[in-house]
């Protein structure tokens, strides 16, 4: 046998010893898509930070970071947003290319602000100083949304409360059986 095979089964003999008398960790089950993204958002959030003249801290960080990080991140996005002076603004399906620029999908942008929101808090962050949960942010998420919805020409209302339709024949009759002054007297 030679000298690496020996060392090899020594190796091996060693670690099923080792693994007997100790019980070794479990490697954490696999995270999922979510946990995934959040993890992956908030590093990328770290590292836009990090690269800010001068570093800033997360702890240190406020919305007007959160802001231009959002802004920061349209260079990257997919979604045709037409401007006002498009021929195509308000088209849903517009027949031919523009210039008009990529930017993120408002919904890309309204769920990273979540897993961030999350992963801030995850991170000790108290719910009260959460700079993802800003209103200014909400506001600008609120802006982006309608500025996209106007641009592609497809309207985003508020869903309203549905009223309950009374059969205005049947309330009637209903009336006229309660109301015992309009029942014939016999």
């Amino acid at each position: 046998m030679n000298s690496s095979a020996t060392m090899m089964s020594n190796d091996v003999a060693e670690g099923s010893i080792r693994s007997s008398g100790e019980q070794q960790p479990q490697p954490a089950p696999p995270l999922s898509r979510y946990e995934s993204q959040k993890r992956r958002d908030w590093n990328t959030f770290g590292q836009y930070l990090k690269n800010q003249r001068p570093p800033v801290a997360v702890s240190q960080c406020n919305c007007n970071h959160v802001l231009e990080f959002l802004q920061y991140l349209d260079q990257f996005g997919k979604t045709k947003v037409h401007l006002q002076g498009c021929v195509f603004f308000g088209h849903p399906d517009p027949p031919a290319p523009c210039t008009c620029p990529l930017k993120q999908a408002w919904g890309s942008l309204d769920a990273l602000i979540g897993r961030l929101r999350a992963a801030y808090e995850e991170h000790g962050g108290s719910p009260e100083s959460n700079p993802f949960g800003n209103g200014s942010i909400r506001m600008y998420l609120r802006k982006v949304k309608e500025c996209q919805a106007k641009a592609r020409g497809i309207p985003y209302k508020k869903k309203k409360k549905k009223k309950k339709i009374i059969n205005p024949h049947k309330a009637q009759e209903e009336q006229l059986n309660i109301n015992p002054s309009n029942n014939p007297v016999s």
